[in-house]
């Protein structure tokens, strides 16, 4: 479907960094609480998936395989 653009260790980085801010938006109330919800969804979505849509807007390619 996609071409993968996301190498292991961003994939990683990118759950770790939405589990922080899953729990984040767990702790929050009011508009931050969605914000940061958004922001963790994306997060882990992408670490899963190994697709970015902001990295093919800007040409960038962190996984090593073709």
């Amino acid at each position: 479907m996609f071409k993968k653009n996301v190498g292991n260790i961003d994939r990683v980085l990118r759950v770790i960094a939405g589990l922080g801010l899953a729990f984040g938006a767990y702790r929050a109330e009011g508009p931050a609480l969605y914000i940061l919800g958004v922001a963790a969804s994306a997060a882990i979505i992408t670490g899963f998936i190994g697709y970015c849509g902001l990295y093919t807007l800007f040409g960038i390619n962190t996984c090593k395989v073709d």
